[in-house]
């Protein structure tokens, strides 16, 4: 009677080094497999899986190798217990470099064969890892972006206006934005940093060139905040950054133009997680004449909250948490509106202007199935609206206004 060999694994990008590594575990005996759960898979590593498990459970099934393949119902690194239990396996093998000492004591409780087999690839193919794969992917990505023509603009995520001195002067806190590909007509006047783009233009017309992100940024804005600018208005340096820091970027504000920190992230998942759940609206622009400082009303606590609101914002992103994404998003966006008011209700020409409102078009879009959350990018007044959504691509099917968005990844 043949023995029972299991092995266990999330097997998410399944590769030729995964069937190579079946192939050789299957010399031990028939093969039987535990894969990891979707839930076991974002508590370990803190996102979701590209396949969901029944995919994955699909997929390794009907490897030539493989006799039977489970999903663990288990969790943490020893997640395996429970289909252990099942199988009843003679021989436990691993790769080397998912050994460990845990493993091989369970083994020897259970008096099941420990093995362990240098990661070797198939003859005459190339040596694959899931890492190394996630890393061809993100380059892959970032060649095609790359390709891409005209400068990108960027959209405000969370705990925008703290760029501004005379608003963390009340209490530090980080603003977060992503740069996006220009794959839409960006309109002048909506929120999406036109003057700073605009600056950018009249020194490279064509494309960003090739230089370290941030210092790229800093010259930008120094550029843009010339000291003979005649408007004594100085941009807040997230327009810049947002543009400039290729993906996800969190700066840090207290009391000064420029922050003390910037802290960026290409991980591919990230990037996905965003582009799935954010899209954009176009409405009126701006007015000319339009105010949304006049009325403003700042004080420490005010500012706090939006400080808050962008710590959560970037959690729930960083851990692709959907809800506390888009209840922290909102809550940015709340706590900007109890600043200035004008981003919902500009002034226009000095007086109130209820036609310029824009709480009729929140209404509307706030109220749609699957939104969860929306903001009036940059300053508002007008412009966009920039929505979290439970399903970006279906929400873009359905309403033929709707932008998607792609993130800049180098």
């Amino acid at each position: 009677m043949s023995k029972k060999v299991f092995v266990s694994g999330c097997y998410d990008l399944l590769h030729s080094g995964h069937v190579e590594f079946f192939q050789q575990a299957s010399q031990y005996g028939d093969l039987y497999v535990g894969i990891g759960s979707d839930a076991t898979y974002e508590e370990y590593k803190h996102r979701k899986p590209m396949f969901p498990e029944e995919e994955r459970l699909f997929m390794v099934q009907n490897i030539k190798a493989v006799k039977q393949a489970y999903i663990n119902q288990g969790h943490g690194v020893l997640d395996f217990i429970p289909t252990l239990d099942i199988v009843h396996p003679d021989v436990f093998v691993v790769n080397a470099e998912g050994g460990s000492d845990d493993k091989r004591r369970l083994c020897e409780e259970r008096g099941i064969e420990y093995v362990e087999l240098q990661r070797t690839p198939h003859a005459g193919l190339e040596a694959r890892s899931s890492s190394s794969l996630k890393a061809a992917l993100a380059n892959n990505a970032n060649s095609s972006a790359s390709q891409s023509a005209g400068i990108p603009t960027r959209l405000d995520l969370a705990g925008t206006w703290i760029d501004q001195p005379y608003v963390s002067e009340h209490h530090p806190g980080w603003a977060i934005t992503i740069s996006l590909e220009p794959t839409f007509e960006i309109r002048e006047r909506c929120g999406l940093s036109t003057s700073t783009r605009n600056m950018i233009k009249k020194i490279w017309p064509v494309k960003l060139p090739k230089m370290n992100p941030e210092m790229l940024a800093r010259l930008v804005f120094c550029f843009e905040n010339s000291p003979e600018r005649e408007d004594d208005h100085v941009s807040g340096a997230q327009d810049s950054i947002g543009i400039c820091i290729p993906g996800l970027s969190r700066h840090y504000y207290d009391h000064n133009f420029w922050p003390l920190k910037i802290e960026s992230t290409n991980d591919e998942m990230t990037m996905r997680f965003l582009e799935q759940h954010l899209v954009m609206v176009p409405i009126e622009p701006r007015r000319p004449g339009c105010s949304v400082v006049e009325g403003k009303d700042i004080n420490p606590t005010k500012v706090k909250a939006l400080a808050d609101a962008a710590d959560a914002c970037w959690k729930a992103i960083i851990a692709h948490n959907l809800k506390g994404f888009a209840a922290a998003y909102r809550a940015s966006f709340d706590a900007q509106v109890a600043m200035f008011p004008g981003m919902v209700n500009p002034v226009v020409h000095g007086k109130p202007c209820p036609e310029a409102s824009v709480e009729p078009l929140i209404a509307k879009y706030g109220s749609m199935p699957g939104v969860m959350a929306w903001k009036m990018p940059g300053a508002g007044g007008g412009g966009y609206l920039a929505l979290v959504v439970e399903d970006a691509a279906a929400f873009v099917a359905e309403h033929e206004e709707a932008i998607e968005l792609h993130i800049r990844r180098c």
